[in-house]
């Protein structure tokens, strides 16, 4: 379908709708007020959790809180059905794996605005640099979700939602100190005054760290340092009864020492990484038609900067590399949300993005130099999006929508997605199962990259990625809602994969199928205790090599029980379990397939309120000093104690 086409009955679908919406007044829906009350990714609209028939983790501030965590990566790592991977210490490159879906097909937004870079060669995103001050909740949406987001969103969703300020001034200051060199400080300041609302937060990182290519291996000594420095801010504006504005910003400057590669003698002592980012956001929202028609129209930028410099050494004298790679993102997006009945929402949208990048890159080394240039490219994408949830009875609850994209120059996409969800009254059970596709662009460097004297990169004949996805499982709460269980059977398959080939160039050549179990258990048996725990099996294949695919563990589990005994006093542990998988050994020649042991980490956390302003907590990592490593080649975290104490006014 042309989209042209497709536009004229998108337009003549408002142009009949509106005049048929009934006139007499509706207030939008007040959403349920329970824990983890409300869910926004699944639907893009505010719903009960328990609507929710997609699989979705909501992790809220008070947990974020609760274990003192100084990064989403680190809160990731608790997530089922994701495993988390990192060249290094805190600040190497890190990336996120949905459901054995690629890291690239992972979509991470802050506050509706995506962060995927269009610079990075697969447009992926770096959850490295990405902390945690001013946020308000994380909700992680697994399986493919293009139909509400577009491109990127094969895997699934991670969504970062920034604090909404109410009510008086309050200030936060926070400071933490402990091993490896590390201090962390953060501050905030949120409320309310008549029209307007506003929250903002700082937060600032050191740390010396441990060599990222592991000293487990001879010729890697050297720590490498990171530095992070980090503003939040949101601010709203009551224009009216029915119009608000919302605006958001949010920077990022960090400063990271990495090595060259992983395993025997990658370490490199003055190879460094610089890092800048900046995202605005602004939306109006008002509600017409006696709040039956509610309209966002949202405008964001995302502007990227990496440099690379690594000098000749000692240990390098001849060797040397510079590196610059910067992107902008721009993206208009128009939702339009009709209250038809209160048991019928109708959601339809258009989004229009625009990405451009470009980079400079030189190496020297004994035999000569090598620069590779990639002069500034642009691509757009045009969405339009169209949803409908129902609920019936407070029984069934189901939404089904349809998405249409084109790309400037990699075509059209059309996506589905359908999830139902019904709960028994008697019992409480929730069944509930989802079905969907998803698309991923080419990105701008698979499509632009200049070719070499060995041949061509990128090609600009390249196609979108597909995929297609479906779960289906049930939750069941027991004694009085203390405790829930939930178990969920997914199937996911990707083709149309763009893989390097090295005659070629890039190519829509790779197939792979992921399928698993997760299975998810809350339990609040008496006031003050907690535990969560949540187990994921899964076999991920490449379907042309026949082979599982790569750092995808078979099994993983976490736990996590926490117990508030004397009004005060709180103590957290965690354990983490992550099975064998397999990785490639670059270092040898040929390049080797190895399978990475699986590990345990222990950690826990011992937290006072000496009063209602001042708390204190100790945080202790890796109690048995386990050694282990995501990446092969190189080093996690050992042991590591931190202390800290937060104000608040």
């Amino acid at each position: 379908m042309k989209f042209k086409n497709f536009l004229v009955i998108f337009l003549a679908f408002v142009g009949i709708v509106l005049p048929l919406l009934p006139q007499e007044k509706h207030e939008k829906p007040e959403p349920v007020s329970e824990r983890y009350e409300v869910v926004v990714t699944a639907t893009r609209l505010e719903i009960p959790a328990r609507e929710a028939a997609s699989s979705v983790t909501v992790i809220p501030a008070d947990e974020l809180e609760r274990w003192k965590r100084a990064s989403l990566l680190e809160v990731l790592r608790d997530v089922a059905g994701l495993f988390t991977v990192q060249s290094g210490g805190p600040g190497a490159a890190a990336s996120a794996f949905i459901r054995g879906a690629n890291s690239e097909h992972t979509l991470v937004l802050v506050d509706g605005v995506e962060l995927n870079d269009p610079m990075n060669p697969s447009r992926s995103f770096d959850l490295a640099h990405l902390t945690l001050e001013n946020i308000e909740r994380v909700e992680i949406l697994r399986g493919p979700q293009s139909p509400l987001y577009g491109s990127d969103a094969l895997g699934g969703v991670v969504s970062i939602i920034t604090k909404k300020g109410a009510g008086k001034p309050r200030a936060t200051l926070a400071s933490s100190a402990g091993s490896y060199g590390t201090f962390i400080n953060r501050a905030g300041i949120s409320g309310s005054a008549k029209n307007v609302t506003y929250s903002f937060g700082l937060q600032h990182s050191a740390m010396q760290g441990v060599s990222a290519a592991s000293s487990a291996y001879p010729g890697n000594s050297e720590n490498d340092n990171w530095k992070n420095f980090s503003f939040s801010g949101r601010l709203g504006l009551s224009l009216g009864k029915n119009v608000e504005v919302d605006l958001s910003a949010r920077s990022t400057q960090a400063n990271a020492d990495v090595d060259n590669f992983g395993g025997p003698y990658g370490d490199d002592p003055n190879n460094v990484q610089d890092y800048e980012s900046i995202l605005l956001r602004g939306q109006i929202r008002g509600l017409f038609l006696d709040n039956r028609w509610e309209q966002k129209l949202a405008v964001s930028l995302v502007d990227s900067r990496r440099t690379h410099n690594n000098l000749p050494d000692e240990n390098h004298p001849f060797d040397s590399e510079e590196g610059r790679f910067e992107s902008r993102y721009v993206k208009l997006d128009w939702q339009n949300n009709f209250f038809i009945h209160p048991a019928n929402t109708l959601t339809v949208g258009v989004e229009h993005e625009q990405e451009e990048g470009e980079s400079e890159y030189l190496m020297t080394g004994y035999w000569g130099s090598y620069a590779s240039d990639f002069p500034l490219r642009k691509a757009r994408l045009t969405g339009i999006y169209i949803q409908d949830y129902v609920r019936w009875a407070d029984r069934l609850f189901a939404s089904a929508g349809l998405r249409y994209d084109h790309h400037s120059q990699a075509g059209e996409a059309l996506t589905f997605r359908v999830a139902p969800a019904y709960i028994f009254q008697s019992t409480g059970t929730k069944l509930k199962t989802s079905l969907g596709t998803g698309f991923k662009a080419p990105s701008l460097y698979q499509l632009y990259a200049p070719g070499t004297y060995f041949g061509p990169i990128g090609n600009s004949d390249l196609r979108p990625e597909k995929s297609l996805g479906w779960d289906i499982g049930f939750e069941q709460p027991f004694i009085g809602q203390r405790v829930r269980l939930g178990l969920t059977y997914f199937n996911n398959r990707f083709k149309n994969l763009i893989t390097y080939d090295s005659i070629r160039g890039y190519m829509n050549i790779g197939k792979a199928e992921s399928r698993g179990v997760e299975v998810e258990v809350e339990a609040r048996p008496t006031k003050g205790i907690s535990l969560n725990a949540a187990y994921t099996r899964l076999e991920a294949r490449d379907k042309v090599q026949d082979a599982d695919l790569l750092r995808r563990p078979r099994q993983t589990l976490c736990a996590a029980l926490s117990y508030a005994f004397i009004d005060k006093w709180s103590i957290s542990l965690s354990f983490n379990y992550t099975g064998k998988r397999k990785d490639i050994d670059y270092t040898a020649w040929p390049a080797r397939e190895v399978v990475l042991p699986g590990y345990s980490l222990l950690n826990g956390i011992i937290s006072c309120d000496l009063s209602p302003n001042v708390g204190l907590f100790v945080r202790l990592d890796n109690i048995f000093d386990t050694r282990y490593e995501t990446i092969y080649g190189y080093a996690a975290l050992g042991f590591s104690a931190y202390a800290g104490v937060k104000l608040s006014l």
